[in-house]
């Protein structure tokens, strides 16, 4: 019973001494063992670890993940055109080097972050002041961010702190001139768009013109083509009565008698004030053969 309970007893002892002097480190995070308060080693591998048993060692833990700064607020910053921006920025860090991060910020998170925010408005000036409104907002903005980037890692080096990204979040105006930037931006806007009207006009004024033009010249071939067409046909008509009227000129003086009796008594109210005795007359008061023979034959073929 005693062997038992000696046994017992120095187990229970094994477990304190393992307890005490063993400690375990994840993947995330670095072990710094300290001896009497003096910094010995820095642990990285994840894994269980020896150490003698407090006070006369002990271990403290660091982050060994990326960690972020994100400003509660926008910084204030001057362009080369001496416009003022309100630029809203984040910084992802981590400590790569835990024996200088602890002695410059004992261990302190917080410090860090102060630390970080104080230089990141330094270089931020650096790298805007040398800038315009439109490099720093589009055509320059990631050489910027990768310089702002350079310029904190180099600063804050010699702390333990590696820098991952830095990013501009927000860029804004300042409120006493966004109004007038937005007016420009408006009447630049207004310009353009009276420019592009402008274009338009004068396009549909050309586009009118040339179809103007082209209707025109399609009417006057239409109409040419008309003419030459009725010329031809009015040839071939008179040609047609010269050769019919050739056969036997006194039909013809007949039957253009006829169509002038039919044009001039077109209406029944006409009036005539012509001598009856004139040649105008010989056909319908003629009484020879011959011309009442043609004018029977004549109404023959018109009935």
């Amino acid at each position: 019973m005693k062997r038992l309970t000696s046994a017992i007893v120095g187990l229970a002892v094994i477990a304190g001494l393992g307890e005490l002097c063993l400690y375990t480190v994840n993947e995330r995070e670095y072990a710094m063992v300290f001896a009497l308060g003096e910094l010995k080693t820095v642990v990285d591998e994840p894994g269980i670890h020896v150490k003698l048993p407090p006070p006369l060692q002990n271990v403290v833990y660091l982050d060994k993940r990326i960690l972020t700064l994100d400003a509660s607020g926008a910084d204030l910053v001057q362009t080369s055109e001496k416009k003022n921006l309100m630029i809203d920025t984040f910084v992802k860090w981590r400590i790569g080097d835990p024996r200088l991060y602890w002695v410059s910020f004992q261990g302190s998170e917080r410090a860090a972050s102060d630390r970080l925010s104080a230089l990141l408005r330094d270089v931020l000036n650096i790298a805007v002041n040398k800038r315009t409104v439109n490099q720093i907002t589009s055509s320059e903005r990631e050489k910027a961010m990768s310089e702002i980037s350079e310029l904190l890692q180099a600063r804050v080096r010699d702390v333990g702190i590696d820098i991952v990204d830095v990013r501009m979040k927000r860029v804004d105006f300042t409120p006493e001139i966004s109004e007038s930037v937005y007016r420009r931006m408006e009447a630049e806007r207004k310009r353009v768009a009276s420019e592009e009207r402008s274009k338009g006009a004068a396009e549909a004024e050309r586009i009118r013109a040339n179809a103007d033009r082209q209707s025109e010249v399609i009417l006057a071939q239409a109409y040419r083509d008309a003419q030459k067409t009725k010329g031809e046909g009015d040839a071939e008509a008179a040609r047609i009565y010269a050769d019919a009227f050739g056969k036997d000129p006194e039909f013809a003086r007949f039957y253009r008698s006829l169509e002038a009796y039919r044009k001039s008594f077109a209406q029944k109210n006409d009036v005539m004030v012509v001598d009856p005795s004139a040649d105008f007359f010989d056909y319908l008061k003629s009484d020879k053969p011959d011309a009442a023979r043609d004018a029977h034959r004549v109404k023959g073929t018109a009935q």
